[in-house]
C-alpha cells in the first residue's frame, strides 16, 4: 500500500438553534468532506494506514450498520487496496452490508461470541494466517494510531474561526463511541481547551478504558446513551426531524443526534453560561440512517 495524503478539508459552519440560550455554536461537518468516505472514520483511518505501508490492504472489524467498516471498504475502492470485514452476529442484509459487498469488501460473519473475542490476546492469530499481506485494525479504527490521525481537525478549526468572528473557543463536544476521536483532540489541544464526549453507547462499551489508555485528563465523559447502542426514542427522533427543518442540519439517531440533545440537555440545566463558543463535531455516519 502507498502512502495516503489526502487530506479533506471539514467546513465550520454556525448553528443557530432556538434553545442555545446565548451559548455559541458552530459545527464541524465531517459529514461533507466526500460523499462515500465521510466523517471522521477517514481521519481515524490515517494513522492504520500509515502502520500498513508494508501491507497489501486492511482488515477489519464491526457490525452490520458500521460507519468505520463503510469507510473502510469505500477507501478500499477508491484507492485501490483490500479490504476484508470480520462481522459481528449472523449474516444480515442491511444497506451498509450491501455497499460493503458493492465496494469489494470480503465479509465474514463471527456470530456473537466470535465477536466478543476480538479482546482475546489469540484472536488475530487464525486471521493472520489466512490474510497474511493485510494490515489488522481494531474494531472502529480505534488505538492511539487511530486518535493521532484526528489531531488534525483542531488545526482545521483554529484555521477557520474567522469565518465565524471568533477569536477563540472554549471547548469541543462530540459524540463518543469509542472515544478514539476525542482522544485524538484531547491530544492535539495539550490542555488549551476542553473536549466534552457524550457517550453513545452504554458505559459498558469500555469509552472510559479506551480514552484512559491514550491520554490523561483534558477531556469529559457524558451519558447520552438513551437506553442502549442505536436505540432510538421518539423524542430523539423528533429532535433530529426539528433540528433539520430549523436549520439544515442532518443528523442520525446513533451518534450524532444523542449527541446534540445531550448538549441541548445540559445548556437547558445551565451547565455552559451564556458567550460560551462550543465547537460541535458532526462526524458523519450519515449512512446509517437508511436502518431506521
Amino acid at each position: 500500500m502507498g502512502p495516503f495524503d489526502w487530506l479533506p478539508h471539514a467546513p465550520l459552519e454556525p448553528l443557530p438553534l432556538d434553545w442555545l440560550n446565548g451559548v455559541e455554536l458552530a459545527v464541524l461537518r465531517l459529514d461533507r468532506i466526500d460523499p462515500l468516505v465521510s466523517g471522521n472514520k477517514w481521519f481515524k483511518l490515517l494513522g492504520h494506514l500509515a502502520q500498513a505501508q508494508n501491507a497489501r490492504g486492511i482488515i477489519s472489524l464491526g457490525g452490520a450498520y458500521s460507519n468505520h467498516l463503510h469507510a473502510l471498504a469505500a477507501a478500499g475502492k477508491r484507492f485501490g487496496f483490500p479490504t476484508v470485514g470480520l462481522l459481528r452476529g449472523h449474516p444480515q442484509d442491511t444497506p451498509t452490508v450491501r455497499d460493503l459487498k458493492a465496494f469489494g469488501m470480503e465479509l465474514h460473519w463471527l456470530g456473537y461470541g466470535g465477536y466478543r473475542a476480538r479482546h482475546e490476546p489469540d484472536f488475530w492469530l487464525p486471521w493472520r494466517e489466512l490474510y497474511p499481506d493485510l494490515h489488522p485494525v481494531p474494531e472502529g479504527g480505534g488505538g492511539l494510531a487511530g486518535a493521532s490521525g484526528c489531531g488534525v481537525l483542531v488545526d482545521q478549526v483554529r484555521a477557520q474561526l474567522g469565518t465565524l468572528n471568533w477569536a477563540d473557543y472554549d471547548g469541543w463536544w462530540l459524540a463518543a463511541g469509542t472515544g478514539t476521536t476525542l482522544a485524538g483532540l484531547v491530544l492535539a489541544e495539550a490542555g488549551a481547551h476542553p473536549v466534552y464526549g457524550a457517550m453513545a453507547v452504554p458505559d459498558d462499551h469500555g469509552i472510559a478504558q479506551n480514552v484512559q489508555a491514550i491520554v490523561q485528563g483534558g477531556y469529559e465523559l457524558l451519558e447520552a446513551s438513551r437506553g442502549g447502542f442505536a436505540k432510538a426514542d421518539p423524542l430523539l427522533l423528533d429532535f433530529i426531524e426539528t433540528t433539520e427543518h430549523a436549520c439544515g442540519l442532518p443528523l442520525e439517531p446513533v451518534y450524532t443526534g444523542k449527541a446534540l440533545l445531550a448538549l441541548k440537555q445540559q445548556i437547558e440545566t445551565g451547565r455552559f453560561t451564556p458567550g460560551t463558543r462550543l465547537v460541535f463535531v458532526h462526524t458523519g455516519g450519515l449512512q446509517g440512517r437508511r436502518g431506521f
